[in-house]
């Protein structure tokens, strides 16, 4: 059996320059001299390269899940490449080489509704699998949700991330989901990129508002207005991404946000107004890396347990801090953070005399969030802190 290579002798180019993603990438590689030795090929299809892995160098390459005639499987075999091959009769690619769009997941919700979907048949082979014990199903879940980290960190890689934190259950229509597409278009505006759980309620307002951000203001009044006619996912999820997908096809080429759902809370679907969607199976990973790319802050909207989670999941690197220096922390809606879900009396107490107490602040609205990050990266850079 082939073997990877040792950590202290990589061949060939190192970090993502190794890595093909296209088959024009692919072209490119056997053009060269060295051809594909210690490269990692990534769910591209090569039933149509056949000549070109008989006559490339492939010694120590990683082919996964890549389609492949029998003859070229064989030769790269032979040659010591290690071979993951693709997994038949699953409804996703657990080697994928870049994220999830919003028509990739809803793909045939105009024809067959919601139920139809790349994303609702995901959630229903999770749902057979999660509790089974099988072992190859759970390497394929960690498999792919490597493959979407990988992905995230390339798309992600030095720009300004900042999360939005919130329930699900805010509903479209609603002055708080308006808030929160405020929110969403005054950070893209200020040049930084919004990420959020990717699923309804306030994720879905934040994404939606960095989606009209490159247009007019009238534009996003339209839009809450058309999306007010259907408020929540339930009881039908193919009507609310439907009164989504018709905004789009409105306002097409609108800005890009990242959302980052999960498949562990299916019966949220993901909205369809992030341009770049990393689903996950692992809530636990989703999370993590939600917050820990969020390189500018997290601005955490009123919300139940899951949003309290978010709030000490950040909290906690900050503290040590384990990540680097703090990054900065604003929760909005003192009533709710003080009174209704206690979590801010608490935050303060944990940051009192550590660095990241000049990182995390108290807002009543939502319109104030956009300021409060700002006062907080200049206080921290004032302060010699950086970034």
């Amino acid at each position: 059996m082939a073997t990877l290579p040792p950590a202290h002798r990589p061949p060939g180019p190192r970090g993502h320059g190794r890595e093909i993603h296209t088959l024009e990438a692919f072209d490119e590689a056997v053009a060269r001299p060295g051809s594909l030795a210690g490269y990692r090929v990534q769910s591209v299809d090569l039933t149509d390269r056949t000549f070109a892995l008989l006559t490339a160098v492939t010694t120590e390459a990683v082919f996964l899940g890549c389609p492949m005639q029998p003859e070229g499987s064989a030769k790269v075999r032979a040659d010591g490449a290690l071979v993951f091959p693709p997994v038949p009769d699953l409804p996703f690619d657990p080697y994928r080489a870049a994220l999830y769009s919003p028509e990739e997941l809803f793909d045939g919700l105009a024809d067959t509704g919601y139920e139809g979907t790349p994303d609702a048949l995901a959630y229903a082979w999770f749902g057979r699998t999660r509790a089974d014990g099988d072992i190859l199903a759970s390497m394929i879940r960690s498999i792919h949700d490597d493959a979407v980290s990988d992905a995230l960190d390339e798309l992600l890689d030095g720009t300004r991330v900042v999360g939005v934190m919130g329930g699900h259950a805010m509903g479209r229509g609603t002055e708080a989901y308006a808030g929160a597409a405020r929110l969403g278009r005054a950070l893209a505006r200020a040049g930084l990129t919004v990420a959020t759980g990717g699923g309804p309620g306030a994720m879905e307002a934040a994404n939606l508002g960095a989606y009209v951000a490159p247009f007019t203001d009238e534009a996003l009044t339209e839009a809450l207005a058309e999306l007010a006619a259907v408020p929540s996912f339930a009881p039908s999820v193919t009507d609310w991404a439907r009164a989504a997908f018709r905004v789009r096809a409105r306002l097409p080429h609108g800005g890009d946000s990242v959302g980052i759902p999960t498949w562990f809370y299916g019966h949220e679907p993901p909205n369809a107004f992030a341009g770049h969607i990393g689903k996950y199976f692992a809530n636990a990973t989703r999370e993590d890396g939600l917050l820990s790319r969020s390189t500018a802050g997290v601005v955490f909207l009123p919300g139940a347990a899951g949003t309290v989670q978010e709030i000490f999941d950040n909290a906690t690197p900050n503290y040590y801090p384990s990540h680097g220096p703090p990054t900065p922390m604003v929760l909005v809606d003192r009533a709710h953070w003080t009174e209704r879900l206690p979590a801010w009396p608490l935050l303060e107490a944990l940051a009192a005399g550590r660095p990241m107490a000049a990182r995390i602040a108290l807002v009543d609205s939502i319109d104030e969030a956009p300021d409060a990050l700002e006062r907080l990266a200049k206080a921290w850079q004032g302060a010699g802190g950086g970034g």
